[in-house]
């Protein structure tokens, strides 16, 4: 079953808040998301830990 949760923080190139849902059923994920604001590509690192609590990091595309 998915279960998105809303999460919003600033985009690492234009620094204006922006939401995104994340589908936290997944588990821990790594993909790419345009800003929906300078449409940059903003790397996304979803973490999820085994009690369903989660974290999400936003960064450069580039950033390691």
């Amino acid at each position: 079953m998915t279960q998105m949760e809303e999460f919003t923080d600033q985009c690492p190139y234009c620094g204006e808040m922006i939401s995104m849902l994340i589908d936290t059923s997944a588990g821990d994920q790594h993909y790419i998301e345009d800003c929906t604001v300078c449409c940059r590509p903003i790397q996304v690192r979803v973490t999820v830990e085994l009690d369903g609590s989660w974290h999400a990091q936003l960064s450069h595309e580039n950033e390691v």
